[in-house]
């Protein structure tokens, strides 16, 4: 198998060892002084914790993006070896978007317990991360295959291929709007009213493309 691991793979690897470096890194050198461990819907700090604790936490997030992203990739080679040419590159896109996502979510994690995160900035940050998030996630939805981890998965997409292309193009093309007006929104939004309508839009989103994937099918 290993001569028909692609580059993605090897990328899903380093990445993952990186951050778990990182978290082993922080639990056994970073601050000695309380870690911020919760905010608020104020993005105010509502709790605290140790050095361990931090580690442990971003140590876990590590490990299940690791899990679900080389997931992905095994489900993908999985599916080419077994003639399934159309589902395994729908699988890849899907490692790939799950490896971006995760990365966002560590750097994140990373930042607003390491780096300069307050009240004015954590927002700003946090709104920028989740549009490049909805950016790349609408930049390549609309072109996967049906498929049962990627895309708008309902019983009507799956029971009708027009249901499926026309629901997850729909996503595609509004979540990818969706990011890049959050991403141009980010530093002059009033916050953190920014950050949690960009999370509201994001699931009104995703709620038009079941109504999407109903409408088509019926």
């Amino acid at each position: 198998m290993k001569d028909r691991l692609s580059l993605l793979d090897y990328l899903t690897l380093a990445v993952f060892a990186l951050q778990a470096a990182f978290a082993l890194h922080v639990g056994l050198n970073g601050p000695t002084t309380p870690m911020p461990m919760h905010w608020n819907g104020q993005f105010q700090v509502d709790r605290w914790g140790s050095r361990v604790e931090f580690a442990t936490f971003l140590g876990g997030m590590t490990l299940i993006g690791f899990i679900a992203t080389a997931g992905l990739g095994l489900a993908a080679l999985r599916a080419v070896s077994e003639g399934d040419a159309s589902g395994g590159r729908s699988l890849r896109i899907g490692q790939g978007i799950s490896l971006f996502v995760f990365t966002v979510i560590g750097l994140l994690i990373s930042w607003t317990g390491l780096g300069d995160a307050t009240i004015e900035t954590g927002p700003v940050v946090t709104m920028a991360g989740v549009s490049l998030i909805l950016l790349v996630l609408g930049a390549f939805l609309g072109r996967v295959a049906p498929n049962p981890v990627v895309g708008v998965r309902t019983p009507w997409s799956y029971k009708s291929r027009l249901a499926w292309d026309r629901s997850n193009r729909l996503a595609g093309r509004l979540f990818f709007l969706l990011g890049l007006i959050g991403l141009i929104a980010a530093p002059v939004a009033p916050q953190p009213l920014g950050a949690l309508s960009l999370t509201g839009a994001a699931l009104i989103v995703a709620a038009l493309s079941v109504f999407e994937s109903w409408r088509v099918w019926r």
